[in-house]
C-alpha cells in the first residue's frame, strides 16, 4: 500500500504530533508499506529520507503552546507536487482543521482520506473560527481517528460527526529494555525524580513542580530532580524560583530519544505536573514502559492512560502542596512503586505500535473498501491560491 502522511507541525522543533507521525510511518514501513511524510521544515533540516520538507514554518500561539506551521500559496504548491508524485492509495491527514499542510491537502485532494485529530480542548475559538472554512471539505474525510476520548469529544463538540479512538503508539520494548544510567539512578537516600517537557510552556507544569520541591526536600533531603526539555527562559525562571534549592535540580536540556529512554529507566519517579491541554500523555506511556513510577496531575486524559490511577499516582491538578505530599508518599514506599510499575507494565501493551498499527491499517482497509481506488488531485489550483475553502471539491 502507498500511504501519504501529512504532519501539520514543524520538524525543526518536534513535539508529540511529529513523533506520532514519524513512528507511525516507520511502523507502517516495517510491515512492508511504502510511506511518505509531508511536514513543515527548512530544506536543510536533517530528516529521514521518507519525510519531504514543505518549507519554513511560522510560530503561532495555540492551545497554550507555540505551534510551528506553514500555509499559503507556496505551501499549497508543495502539497500539490507531493500528492502528484506520491500517487497514494490512502492519504492520512493529521490535524486537518489546523491551518497548515493538512488543511491544504484536504482542499486539494480527494479519494481515500483518513483524518487523525489530536487536540483536546474544552473551548476553542480557533476551532470555532476554522469550522466554517473547512466544513464542506471535512465531508471528504472517509474515516476519522481521535487519539483519545478527550480528542474525540473535542471533535464531536466543535465539528460534529464522530471518530474511532486509536491511541498514540509507543515502542514499548525499546523503553523496557533501555539500560539505566548511573548518573540518573536513584538510591534510597537520594531518590531521583524526572520531568520532561518544554520548560517555557506553562501548561507543562514545571512551575507546579518547582513550587513542590522544597517540601519534598524537607522530607527527602537527598532527592534529586532531573529536568529535561527545550526552553532556556523556563529553566532560568525555575532556577530563580528555586533559590537555595536549585542545587538539587539538574537541567539536562534537550535529550535524544535514546537518552530519554535511559533517563526514564533510571529514575524512581516520573512526574507529569501538566495543567491542561493534554489529549493523551505519550510521555506517561513511555515512562510506564521504562519502569518508572508515574506521578501525574489528575487530568482526564492522564487518568485514562493511568487506568484510573492503578497504573500511576494522581494528584490534584495545579496543587503544588498535594504534589509534594504525593511525591513524599511515593518516594517513601518502595512497595507502592513496585506494585504501580507492575500494573503499568501490563497496561502499556495496549499502546504498543504493534497493536496501534493494526488498528490504523484496519481503518485504511475500511476506507479503501468504500471509496474510489486512489487519491486524486484537483487540476486547477486557483481556488487554493486564493484560499477558498471549496478548493479540491
Amino acid at each position: 500500500m502507498r500511504i501519504g502522511l501529512v504532519c501539520p507541525y514543524s520538524f525543526d522543533v518536534p513535539g508529540g504530533v511529529q513523533f506520532h507521525v514519524r513512528d507511525l510511518a516507520e511502523a507502517l514501513q516495517r510491515q512492508g508499506h511504502t510511506v511518505s511524510v509531508l511536514a513543515p521544515a527548512d530544506d536543510d533540516t536533517p530528516l529521514p529520507d521518507y519525510i519531504t520538507p514543505a518549507g519554513r514554518a511560522v510560530p503561532v500561539r495555540y492551545n497554550g503552546a507555540v505551534a510551528r506551521m506553514t500555509f499559503g500559496p507556496v505551501s499549497a504548491h508543495r502539497v500539490r507536487r507531493w500528492l502528484q508524485e506520491g500517487d497514494f492509495d490512502v492519504l492520512h491527514l493529521h490535524e486537518p482543521v489546523t491551518p497548515s499542510l493538512g488543511m491544504l491537502a484536504l482542499w486539494i485532494a480527494s479519494g481515500p482520506i483518513v483524518g487523525t485529530f489530536h487536540t483536546a480542548l474544552i473551548r476553542s475559538r480557533a476551532l470555532q473560527m476554522a469550522y466554517p472554512v473547512v466544513r464542506s471539505s471535512l465531508e471528504k474525510i472517509s474515516a476519522r481517528i481521535a487519539v483519545s476520548e478527550d480528542a474525540r469529544r473535542t471533535l464531536v463538540e466543535h465539528m460534529g460527526g464522530d471518530a474511532v479512538v486509536i491511541p498514540n503508539g509507543v515502542y514499548v520494548d525499546d523503553f523496557a529494555s533501555a539500560e539505566a544510567d548511573p548518573r540518573w539512578t536513584g538510591t534510597p537516600q537520594a531518590p531521583t525524580v524526572a520531568f520532561l517537557g518544554r520548560l517555557d510552556e506553562s501548561r507543562k507544569g514545571l512551575p507546579v513542580l518547582t513550587a513542590a520541591i522544597p517540601a519534598v526536600l524537607a522530607v527527602h533531603p537527598g532527592a534529586r530532580f532531573l529536568v529535561a526539555g527545550h526552553g532556556e527562559t523556563g529553566a532560568a525562571e525555575a532556577r530563580e524560583a528555586l533559590g537555595e534549592h536549585a542545587a538539587s535540580v539538574t537541567f539536562l536540556g534537550a535529550v535524544s530519544d535514546e537518552d530519554k529512554a535511559r533517563l526514564l529507566s533510571s529514575v524512581d519517579v516520573y512526574c507529569a505536573p501538566h495543567t491542561g491541554g493534554e489529549s493523551f500523555g505519550i510521555v506517561l506511556v513511555e515512562a510506564m514502559s521504562a519502569g518508572a513510577t508515574v506521578v501525574a496531575s489528575d487530568l482526564g486524559a492522564f487518568r485514562r492512560v493511568l487506568d484510573g490511577g492503578a497504573a500511576g499516582i494522581l494528584f490534584r491538578n495545579g496543587d503544588s502542596a498535594d504534589l509534594a505530599a504525593t511525591l513524599n508518599r511515593v518516594l517513601a514506599d518502595p512497595d507502592l512503586r513496585r506494585r504501580t510499575s507492575a500494573r503499568a507494565s501490563a497496561v502499556v501493551r495496549r499502546y504498543d505500535w504493534s497493536t496501534v498499527t493494526h488498528q490504523v491499517l484496519t481503518v485504511y482497509e475500511m476506507v479503501l473498501a468504500g471509496t474510489s481506488p486512489d487519491v486524486r488531485v484537483r487540476e486547477d489550483p486557483a481556488s487554493v491560491r486564493a484560499g477558498e475553502p471549496g478548493a479540491g471539491r
